[in-house]
């Protein structure tokens, strides 16, 4: 069978205007995602919290070089696990052997010892370079005769990395702030691992696609490429395109990262989360309807992938519910707790499932938007969201005029949530974005490389991020808070300026690509 027979296959069952085999990628990287941000979101609290609460009293600079360092690396390894499965693992096997070493790499941190926590975060860089690329390189495949949908299928993707992301934070968080930071680090590996298996038992969904490389396959991306006969100097512009994207992804990461340092130290030293009365209960309701709704449209997506693949993949469908089962019940758990207590502390990491909700709420508006007539073209994307979000940061230099290292003062959450909707909103036009453009600039031999390399940037990104974010209390002590948000705030719409000038260049490296 052909790959174009397997694309075709992919698309035969459709879920809200898509191939069921999406959502079973949505779901599968909707774990995956949980695990990692649910790891994040407690990592830089952990290691820098009092030895009485448990953490380990690492100093800030430290902890967000570590942080740092993570991040990085989580993005330069897709450059190898591209390679491995393009030459050799296929896209399938590089994903289920990824989640595999994910889930061994959270069990270690579980541990709490110095020994586990660096052998947990090897393992998590290792399987997240196996797993991130390959899945993107699935759904490439897979949209290869529909790139006219792609844009639209990668956000609806990147709803499912949010869905995840969201869940991850808040549960994770919570347990870890909460109850204890083992059984935080832990719960992210066991939903690493029914990802892992509702991807290996329904995988037959994507026909041939992503399977081992053989010779015949490999002769046959040769032969296919050959069809195109795309000149030389259009595949070199092209490729040109792709390195422009992905030196201004530097930009935004560096920026944007900082929710898992200088935002989440933000919010616990200098955000009032203490709620009493009439507030903690305004608060309570909400937290509830955050939780319960947006959980509520997962599992409406997830019973509509249920009505099309339920007879076809039962074992891994019931995996999936059974994961679906554990989550409404720790949630069910968590709302009940809170509405026990007297008072209540907004957890540090809670502003952290801000983003998701956001992206979750908006994906669809952004996907329809790039399907309309209004569709604005990939550089005018990028400088769109690179303004947004030094618009974000602009909300946090403002809230914070006034703090300096030995303040005392705590400002509205207001800030930190306009932040975090400017940021999603931002990340909606570059993110996503960035992803299709790779895969429809770049030669289909090439696609897994080139995501590596594209992540390769990303991770450069998030290394700045990191370095940049073990300033805050340099900054802060010899300017001030604001001081220091501003740097982020001016930066990116500097940036996001000039990808809007760069924007005719752009198209004719591009070469028609829209």
């Amino acid at each position: 069978m052909s790959q174009d027979t397997s694309s075709d296959q992919f698309f035969k069952d459709s879920v809200l205007g898509h191939p069921a085999g999406l959502f079973v990628l949505f779901f599968t990287e909707m774990w995956e995602r949980f695990s990692y941000y649910g790891m994040r979101a407690l990592l830089v609290l952990f290691l820098t919290s009092s030895i009485a609460k448990g953490g380990w009293a690492w100093s800030v600079e430290d902890a967000l070089g570590l942080y740092g360092t993570y991040t990085m690396s989580v993005y330069f390894t897709p450059v190898i696990g591209g390679f491995l499965a393009d030459k050799y693992l296929g896209y399938r096997w590089a994903v289920i052997l990824g989640a595999l070493a994910m889930t061994l790499g959270h069990a270690a941190m579980a541990f709490e010892t110095p020994l586990m926590l660096y052998i947990g975060i090897g393992c998590l860089i290792i399987g997240n370079g196996l797993f991130k690329p390959n899945m993107t390189s699935i759904i490439s495949n897979a949209y290869e005769k529909h790139p006219e949908k792609k844009d639209g299928a990668y956000s609806l993707y990147y709803m499912g990395v949010n869905a995840g992301a969201f869940l991850g934070i808040m549960l994770c968080g919570y347990i870890g702030e909460k109850i204890s930071w083992s059984w935080g680090f832990g719960l992210a590996g066991i939903f690493m691992f029914f990802g892992m298996l509702q991807f290996y038992f329904t995988q037959n969904i994507f026909g041939n696609i992503g399977l081992k490389p053989t010779a015949a396959s490999k002769q046959e991306s040769i032969d296919r490429a050959a069809e195109v006969k795309v000149p030389a100097n259009i595949v070199r512009d092209r490729i040109i395109a792709v390195l422009i994207f992905s030196v201004f992804t530097v930009f935004f990461w560096a920026a944007f990262e900082q929710a898992g340092g200088s935002m989440t130290i933000f919010a616990e030293k200098f955000t009032q989360r203490e709620l009493f009365g009439s507030s903690a209960s305004m608060f309570k309701l909400a937290d509830t309807l955050l939780t319960i709704v947006p959980l509520l449209i997962i599992t409406y997506v997830l019973i509509k992938l249920f009505s099309k693949t339920f007879k076809k993949y039962s074992i891994g469908n019931l995996i999936l519910s059974v994961s679906f089962i554990i989550i409404w019940a720790i949630v069910l758990w968590k709302v009940g707790r809170e509405y026990a207590a007297v008072g209540t502390e907004v957890p540090a990491t809670w502003f952290g499932i801000l983003n998701s909700l956001f992206i979750v709420v908006f994906a669809p508006v952004f996907s329809k938007w790039w399907e309309s007539r209004y569709n604005l073209s990939g550089p005018m994307k990028f400088g769109l969201g690179l303004t947004l979000l030094g618009a974000g940061f602009g909300f946090l230099a403002y809230g914070s005029m006034g703090i300096d290292a030995d303040s005392v003062v705590r400002v509205s959450m207001f800030w930190l949530i306009a932040a975090y909707l400017f940021h999603t909103l931002g990340e909606l036009c570059i993110s996503p974005v960035g992803l299709s453009y790779v895969s429809k600039l770049v030669p289909a031999k090439w696609i897994g490389i080139m995501f590596g390399v594209y992540y390769l940037f990303i991770g450069m990104g998030n290394k700045i991020a990191g370095l940049m974010g073990g300033m805050i209390e340099t900054i802060t002590t010899q300017y001030s808070l604001s001081t220091f948000f501003l740097i982020f705030t001016l930066v990116p719409m500097g940036a996001g300026l000039l990808m809007v000038l760069l924007s005719p260049l752009m198209k004719k490296l591009m070469h028609g690509v829209k």
